[in-house]
C-alpha cells in the first residue's frame, strides 16, 4: 500500500533547488486556481488570486492590532525630574522651592534678572516634582509667555536653561498642555538655542523640542518646517556627551514618528544619513531610539521602505536581532518586519542580510512579545513567492512555527496562523507536503475551538485548501484519516452550528465535500 506523500518525510534526493520533481499534471498545482472558494471568502482571506505584494500589503493592515499593542514601548514624551545639570549661578539652589505660586508670578514679571531667575527656577522645581506636578496651575498663572521670553536672554544662560527646563516639563503633559507651549511661541526660540554655545542650554532645548514633536504630526511638522532638523543634525558628533547624544537621537525619533501624515520626504532624507551613523553606536539607548526611528520610517509604502533600505542599514539591523537587550531587539525586529512587508526585492534583501538565520531563535524567545513580532515577520516573508517560502523551509522555520501554534500565547498563535495561511497560499505542492509533514494540522485542529471568528475561518480555509490539493494528488483519503485521528471531523461538524454564518457554511461545505459518503 502506498503511503500518502502529504504524510511521509520529504525525499532526500531532491534537486538542488529543493523543489523535487513534479509530474507534468501536478505542475499546474503550483499556481492552483481558487478551487471554488466563494468570492466573499476570497476577499476576506485575500490569499488566492492576488499577487504576493498585495497579500503582503494587506498583512500590514492586519498588523494594526500589533502596532496598537506596542504603542507605548517607546516614550512619546519625557519629563526631566533630575537635578544632574550644572547650575553655576545659583548660589542658593534650594531657596526657590519655598516660593509660592503668587511669588513666582511676581518674580518672573520683575525687571531684575536675578529675581526672574529665582522665580523661574522655583517654577521649574515645582514642575519637576515626581508626583502631581502643577502643570495646569503654571499654565493658568500665565507663566508660559515669560518663560518663552527668557529663552531669548542670551546674556543669562542659566535663566535660559531654567526656562527651557520648565517648558520641557510643561510640554511633557497632555496635548492641550503641549499646545499651550507651542501657542506661547516656544518653538522658534528653542530652535535658536540649538546654536547656543552653552551645551547644557542646548541639550535642554533639544529635550523640549523632542517633547513637542512627540505630541503628534501637527507639532512635529511645525518643528520640521521651522528648519530644526539641520540644526539638530549639526550637533551630532563623536565627542558629544552620551546623555546629550541620547537626547538628540530620541528627538530625531519623534520627528520620524506618526502617520497621517508621515513626515515629509525632505525631512526623512535629511535625517537618514545621521540615523544610519547612529545605528552603529555602541550605546544601547542610542541604538534603541535609532531603531524606533527606522521602524516608523518603514511603517508605510514600498517607497518609504526603499528610502531606509537604500541606506544599507539591513546588515546592522539583522545583527541587532541577536541582541540580548529587549530595548534593542524589539525595535530592530519591528523594523525588519516592516521591511519584509515591502516588495519581493526588499524582502530578498532582508533575507540576504541573514534575517532567516536568526528568526528561529526569535520564534522561541522567552518573551511572547518577541515571538509575536517574529511570527509576524515570518508571515510577511511567507506572503511572498514560492522561492521565499523555500528559503523559510531551508532555514528550518517550520518546527518553531508549529511549536508556537501548539504552545504559544493566543496572540502569538494568531500570528502563527496567519503565517501558515500565507505559506499555504503561495506554496508549491512539494512545499505544502512539507508543511503538513511538519505536524501543522494537529495544532490547527485544536485551535478550531477558539472564540476568535477570523482565526477559525482562516484555519477552516487552510484545511479546505489542503484537502483540495490532496484530492488532486489522489491522496485525500489518507489526509481525511489523519484529520479524523486528530479529532478534526468532530470539531468541524460542531462548527456547522456556529453562531457565525460564514463559519457554519464553510464547515458544512468541508464536511459535505470531503467527509461525506465515499462514492463508488
Amino acid at each position: 500500500m502506498n503511503t500518502c506523500p502529504l504524510l511521509r518525510a520529504f525525499k532526500a534526493d531532491q534537486g538542488a533547488g529543493g523543489h523535487g520533481f513534479l509530474p507534468g499534471d501536478l505542475l499546474l498545482l503550483i499556481n492552483m486556481p481558487t478551487l471554488d472558494a466563494p468570492e466573499e471568502r476570497l476577499r476576506k482571506f485575500k490569499y488566492r488570486g492576488k499577487d504576493a505584494s498585495v497579500r503582503r500589503q494587506q498583512r500590514m493592515t492586519v498588523s494594526l492590532e500589533l502596532r496598537k499593542a506596542k504603542k507605548d514601548e517607546q516614550a512619546l514624551k519625557r519629563r526631566n525630574i533630575t537635578n544632574i545639570f550644572p547650575d553655576p549661578t545659583s548660589e542658593k539652589p534650594d531657596r526657590g522651592v519655598s516660593l509660592t505660586l503668587d511669588e513666582i508670578v511676581k518674580g518672573v514679571n520683575d525687571s531684575d534678572p536675578a529675581l526672574c531667575f529665582q522665580a523661574t527656577q522655583a517654577a521649574r522645581k515645582m514642575l519637576s516634582r515626581e508626583r502631581n506636578p502643577p502643570l495646569k496651575l503654571i499654565i493658568e498663572a500665565g507663566l508660559i509667555p515669560r518663560l518663552v521670553e527668557f529663552l531669548k536672554s542670551s546674556l543669562h544662560p542659566c535663566l535660559q536653561f531654567e526656562a527651557a527646563w520648565a517648558l520641557t516639563n510643561i510640554a511633557s503633559g497632555t496635548s492641550e498642555q503641549t499646545r499651550a507651549v507651542v501657542e506661547g511661541g516656544a518653538i522658534q526660540p528653542l530652535i535658536k538655542l540649538l546654536s547656543s554655545p552653552n551645551v547644557t542650554v542646548c541639550e535642554q532645548a533639544v529635550w523640549a523640542l523632542g517633547n513637542i514633536a512627540g505630541d503628534g504630526p501637527e507639532f512635529r511638522d511645525i518643528i520640521i518646517s521651522s528648519n530644526a532638523i539641520p540644526h539638530l543634525l549639526a550637533l551630532v558628533s563623536s565627542t558629544l556627551p552620551i546623555t546629550f547624544l541620547r537626547n538628540i537621537t530620541w528627538t530625531l525619533s519623534n520627528l520620524c514618528r506618526n502617520k497621517n501624515p508621515y513626515p515629509c520626504d525632505k525631512a526623512v532624507k535629511q535625517m537618514l544619513p545621521v540615523l544610519s551613523y547612529l545605528l552603529q553606536h555602541q550605546d544601547s539607548e542610542i541604538v534603541s531610539d535609532t531603531c524606533w526611528a527606522l521602524s516608523y520610517l518603514t511603517d508605510g509604502s514600498n517607497e518609504r521602505i526603499g528610502h531606509v533600505v537604500d541606506m544599507g542599514v539591513l546588515p546592522r539591523l539583522v545583527e541587532l536581532l541577536a541582541s540580548s537587550e529587549l530595548n534593542v531587539l524589539t525595535p530592530s525586529l519591528r523594523t525588519v518586519g516592516n521591511i519584509v512587508t515591502g516588495t519581493d526585492h526588499q524582502t530578498q534583501m532582508a533575507i540576504d542580510a541573514g534575517m532567516l538565520s536568526l528568526l528561529p531563535q526569535l520564534l522561541g524567545h522567552p518573551k511572547p512579545s518577541i515571538q509575536k513580532e517574529a511570527a509576524w515577520a515570518l508571515s510577511n516573508v511567507a506572503a511572498g513567492p514560492c522561492h521565499h517560502i523555500q528559503q523559510l523551509i531551508s532555514y528550518d522555520m517550520l518546527p518553531p512555527l508549529v511549536a508556537l501554534l501548539k504552545n504559544g500565547d493566543f496572540k502569538v498563535q494568531k500570528e502563527a496562523v496567519w503565517a501558515v495561511a500565507n505559506f499555504t497560499t503561495g506554496a508549491t505542492v512539494d512545499q505544502l507536503i512539507q508543511l503538513v509533514h511538519s505536524g501543522v494540522l494537529e495544532p490547527l485542529v485544536k485551535l478550531l475551538t477558539v472564540q476568535d471568528v477570523k482565526i477559525v475561518l482562516i484555519i477552516l480555509d487552510v484545511i479546505s485548501y489542503i484537502l483540495q490539493v490532496s484530492e488532486k494528488l489522489s491522496e485525500k483519503e489518507n489526509l481525511c484519516l489523519l484529520i479524523e485521528e486528530l479529532g478534526g471531523i468532530d470539531k468541524i461538524e460542531a462548527l456547522q452550528l456556529h453562531e457565525n454564518r460564514q463559519i457554519g457554511q464553510l464547515a458544512l461545505t468541508i464536511i459535505e465535500k470531503h467527509f461525506g459518503e465515499v462514492q463508488p
